[in-house]
């Protein structure tokens, strides 16, 4: 059964040559919704504890750790969005959004404070299980590669793709996982255009399925972060017809 925050204890560790169970808190304020994914969840094999707003849900992920976090946008207290945002300084957990609303706004607002991925209800709870297993086949901290990778340069914006860092003027930029991940593909083939298709499996993976949108609406986060004119840009370019690429016009 799923747990609720009253009921949540110290899990036992687990045994040499046992795999860990996935860790996933639902955070939702319709009872039945919540009742309904836990129990998928559980199906498959995950550790299911639950929310109903978003201050629990923030004192549930500081201590259960959570691997995955569903979260609903609108809800009592504090909503998803400030949820997210706040989740995001102490947790790598992969975030899935949920919402009633489909509006562009809703979805970009809660994709710029980290979310990996959202939904709209009415949901299959199928669908969502696939979506989570796939997110979490693409790990938040990528393998040490085998040869050092050198730092790549586009006038004053500099990609340092070991350590994961990104420059601009001198000045540390703050990516997102996906959103430096989307960055790191396109750069590491300059004047390549990638198509959208290419990019979700670069970053996502090949198994995953979804709106290809959610390419637009990251790079869009990323230009935003980097002060690119999509009328004049100086990093990242849209390829009219086919997708993305970087360096020179």
């Amino acid at each position: 059964m799923a747990k609720s925050g009253n009921d949540v204890g110290s899990s036992p560790e687990t045994p040499a040559g046992v795999t860990a169970r996935v860790r996933a808190l639902v955070v939702d304020d319709e009872a039945a919704l919540v009742r309904v994914v836990a129990a998928y969840l559980e199906r498959d094999g995950f550790d299911v504890v639950t929310a109903a707003d978003g201050f629990e849900a923030l004192e549930l992920a500081r201590t259960t750790q959570p691997d995955v976090v569903v979260l609903d946008v609108m809800m009592p207290g504090i909503d998803g969005i400030e949820v997210c945002r706040q989740l995001r300084t102490f947790s790598d957990a992969y975030v899935i959004m949920l919402t009633a609303r489909a509006e562009e706004l809703d979805t970009l607002i809660g994709l710029s404070v980290g979310a990996d991925d959202y939904m709209t209800k009415p949901f299959s709870s199928r669908v969502l299980v696939a979506r989570i297993r796939t997110l979490l086949r693409r790990p938040r901290t990528p393998a040490e590669p085998a040869d050092s990778v050198p730092q790549r340069r586009f006038g004053d914006l500099m990609i340092d793709p070991e350590p994961r860092e990104v420059w601009l003027a001198g000045a540390s930029v703050a990516l997102t996982p996906i959103e430096f991940d989307l960055l790191d593909a396109l750069s590491s083939r300059p004047r390549m255009a990638f198509t959208r298709a290419q990019l979700i499996e670069r970053v996502w993976g090949a198994g995953w399925f979804g709106d290809e949108r959610l390419v637009d609406i990251h790079l869009g986060h990323v230009r935003g972060k980097l002060g690119d004119d999509v009328a004049d840009p100086r990093y990242v370019r849209t390829v009219r017809g086919v997708g993305y690429r970087m360096g020179p016009g």
